[in-house]
């Protein structure tokens, strides 16, 4: 089975930092479908065009300092047996893109876009979601006093619905617990905090491996990527098995039915709950971060934080007309990467590969992403931006070229690239600045 996970390897050259580390569990370590055959093999060929991110304006209000926590140091791995790669010559002329800083905000780590409204909706770590309307600034919602802080902790995602008339919120509570929650929204894009609903309340037995995403897919159903329950290499096995929510992506109908605080999908592969949990749709995951649907195929994009050696990306798309993902496991634990971990996790063929994978001399915590379909960078479509904490560079997979590209370098730690209200990427750093990926 090892020999037929092929991917694509990135090399690059950035340092990493030295106090950051997906495998030492207190980083900000973040972040389905058929056989592996049916998913887009790509080629090791890789161009580099490398820029600067510009400086702040003058008048940009200064970033707050981030809490910082110590980092663990990385468990024991398996040795790997991945071959070497090397860089291509970096090539000389004009960069694609540059950033553009935005605003600061205080640890963003999420940003949302909701349906017919141009404004930007920032999740703020410690438990506020702040709207921008050009130079003016409103909370909309402030969950502060009941989210745990900590550095895998504290309110994490924002999806709006289809329509726009509801927000779902993902934050761990004061219990350490994954609270998925909906408020009403009105047409002026006002929170109504009164309106609070549960939809899930999901017992976390560790403080780390919390993701926090969430998304609607094409079919406009709520997905809910789960980490593996945290600590380090999966030690209760979560992540192989689909009874468990943990180390799962869920797929459910936040519409209330037969009692319960939302709908099961009866197209969901355990829908009757006798081989796997109802919600599962997909699994073998470990810290999935910002997961993305692409608007224009339907595929769904799956970045997946590693343990001691690899980070990934996970690529899936829609078969037969099924939504993206249905059943796939994603192989963690009894893989990080393409290289096995836990022995006694069986391998199988059914397991999905990554599309991608890079090592520790290229990050340690992969901040994902998004398929960019704008019109302001027609050279990155079709293209995956993503980053990574540890070293700070924007990359593009380039679908069309087969290939990789450093498009960025130089940003703080990276949490999070978005699509905006007007359709471009947007890049989230921890220390708090918002930028504009523009033509360079």
């Amino acid at each position: 089975m090892s020999a037929t996970r092929t991917l694509l390897t990135l090399a690059a050259t950035a340092a990493l930092l030295p106090t950051a580390c997906s495998s030492g569990d207190s980083s900000p370590d973040r972040t389905g479908t058929e056989a592996p055959d049916s998913v887009t093999i790509l080629t090791t060929t890789t161009e580099v065009i490398v820029a600067s991110p510009t400086t702040a304006p003058s008048d940009t209000p200064s970033a707050s300092t981030p809490e910082t926590t110590a980092t663990t140091p990385p468990a024991t791995s398996p040795t790997s047996s991945a071959p070497p790669t090397t860089a291509a010559p970096a090539r000389v002329g004009e960069p694609v893109v540059t950033g553009e800083a935005i605003a600061d905000f205080e640890r963003p780590i999420d940003l949302a876009v909701r349906p017919a409204d141009d404004r930007f909706y920032v999740v703020e770590q410690s438990g506020r979601i702040v709207r921008l309307d050009g130079t003016e600034r409103e909370t909309v919602l402030n969950l502060a006093g009941r989210v745990s802080s900590g550095n895998e902790q504290g309110l994490l995602g924002l999806v709006f619905s289809p329509d726009g008339t509801k927000a779902y919120v993902n934050f761990t509570d004061r219990s350490d617990d994954t609270i998925i929650a909906e408020f009403i929204v009105n047409e002026a894009g006002v929170f109504d905090p009164t309106s609070e609903r549960m939809i899930l309340d999901i017992d976390q037995p560790f403080p780390n491996h919390n993701a926090g995403d969430l998304a609607f897919g094409p079919d406009d159903l709520l997905y809910v990527p789960l980490g593996d329950g945290g600590s380090g290499g999966d030690p209760q096995r979560r992540s192989s098995d689909p009874g468990t929510l943990l180390g799962s992506l869920l797929r459910i109908d936040p519409t209330p039915g037969a009692g319960a605080a939302y709908t099961i999908p009866p197209d969901n592969p355990f829908a009757d709950g006798s081989d796997g949990a109802p919600e599962v749709w997909a699994w073998g995951l470990r810290n999935p971060w910002k997961i993305a649907f692409d608007p224009v195929t339907d595929e769904l994009w799956i970045p997946d934080v590693g343990q001691n050696t690899f980070e990934e990306i996970n690529l899936v798309g829609p078969v037969d007309g099924t939504a993206a993902g249905r059943g796939a496991d994603f192989g963690w634990s009894a893989f990080e990467g393409t290289e096995r971990f836990n022995d006694d996790v069986p391998d199988t063929d059914a397991m999905t590969p990554p599309v991608l994978t890079y090592g520790r001399a290229d990050g340690c915590s992969i901040s994902g992403g998004i398929p960019y379909r704008g019109t302001a960078i027609p050279e990155l479509e079709p293209a995956f931006l993503y980053s990574d904490f540890c070293n700070g560079t924007i990359w593009a997979l380039d679908l069309a070229g087969a290939r990789t590209l450093t498009l960025l370098d130089g940003f703080d730690s990276v949490v999070a690239i978005r699509v905006g209200p007007d359709g471009e990427p947007y890049v989230l750093e921890r220390s708090g600045t918002m930028h504009r990926l523009i033509p360079g």
